[in-house]
């Protein structure tokens, strides 16, 4: 019993360091990687650490990008997107995070994530031709992960748009602080 116990407390103790490491290494991350987010993008830089994810695409070749969700996450919503003929490929990184990942549901979707997490398909099964358009993910999911779908609820959409519509405000305003000439 005083074993059990033992290992019991070694594994605790180690989960608590490692969060506390994993802490430290998010806000290391989040100042060194600089977004690419504008939703025409054809290859995007999407990141939440410590903070919500919302992204719409309107990309007319999407090539992919990557995707960090570090103690935060959201919604990516693929939709409005047509991906480059020769398909797309995302490299997500969940460390306690995650995103929803909203495809049409004419797209084949192919992952590869691992760890203590990973990514779920939840689009009903639909037998697609080998030349519909082709996401590929793959990555790394440690105590979170990402899902799949085709579909928001209403209440997911007006919430997508208000805060996308917010993200523009703020990219437009930050535009014009850089452009405007100072005395």
């Amino acid at each position: 019993m005083h074993v059990i116990r033992r290992l019991i407390a070694l594994s605790t103790g180690g989960l608590a360091l490692a969060s506390v490491a994993g802490v430290f290494a998010a806000h290391a991350a989040k100042r060194r990687i600089e977004p690419v987010d504008a939703p025409d993008a054809d290859e995007v830089r999407l990141v939440a650490i410590f903070e919500p994810l919302s992204f719409r695409s309107t990309a007319t070749h999407l090539r992919g990008g990557t995707v960090d969700c570090w103690y935060g996450g959201g919604i990516i919503d693929l939709r409005g997107a047509v991906l480059d003929p020769g398909g797309a490929h995302l490299q997500v990184r969940a460390i306690f995070g995650g995103a929803q990942i909203v495809v049409p549901a004419t797209w084949r979707v192919s992952s590869s994530v691992v760890g203590i997490g990973g990514l779920g398909d939840g689009r009903p099964h639909i037998d697609l031709d080998t030349d519909a358009p082709h996401l590929t993910i793959d990555g790394l999911a440690v105590f979170g992960g990402f899902g799949v779908t085709s579909e928001l609820s209403e209440d997911e959409v007006r919430k997508l748009d208000e805060t996308v519509a917010r993200s523009r405000k703020r990219r437009e305003a930050a535009i014009k602080l850089q452009v405007t000439p100072t005395s």
